[in-house]
């Protein structure tokens, strides 16, 4: 079973209140963020509590959890960079921003690196097509015109705090 913080099961609530007391469900994208914050990626046993304390079909809360690609459904670096390809941005650059960074982290994408620090992903449309190419670091922050210098400094930084978190260097 798996049991959330206090503070996360209060920030559902908070969440759920939005909504008239017989449409909890309408809840769940946010219940579903706040179980990633929670536990890094959606396993089967945190989709089922989210379900129940939603009062609804776990297959529905799967439904949405595997449709949005900002869920993990499965366990993903520390840092989760997601690169968008869809056409747009891939005429301005980001497929290569996105082989520059498979080259920089020796993986490919839906690959994490073998100390875990990294994964990539190839995302869809961001919606910020004029700042292209983009990234999106743990579906938090957007990182524009992705020049393989940019990627640099970025890749660097993200290293450099994980180092200082863990004591070690990635």
């Amino acid at each position: 079973m798996i049991n959330f913080s206090e503070k996360a099961l209060k920030e559902i609530a908070r969440n759920i209140a939005k909504y008239p007391a017989d449409q909890k469900q309408s809840a769940v994208m946010a219940a579903l963020t706040v179980a990633q914050d929670e536990f890094g990626w959606i396993s089967p046993e945190v989709l089922q509590e989210v379900a129940q304390i939603l009062e609804m079909p776990p297959i529905w809360v799967q439904e949405v959890a595997t449709f949005y690609n900002m869920y993990n459904n499965k366990p993903v670096g520390k840092f989760k960079i997601t690169v968008c390809t869809n056409l747009p941005c891939e005429l301005s650059g980001g497929l290569k921003a996105a082989r520059y960074i498979q080259e920089k982290l020796g993986i490919s994408f839906n690959e994490t690196t073998p100390c875990g620090t990294f994964t990539l992903k190839e995302g869809e449309c961001m919606g910020a097509c004029a700042d292209a190419p983009v990234a999106l670091i743990n579906d938090k922050k957007m990182c524009s015109w992705m020049s393989n210098e940019k990627i640099d400094a970025m890749l660097d930084e993200l290293k450099a705090s994980a180092s200082m978190q863990t004591g070690h260097t990635a």
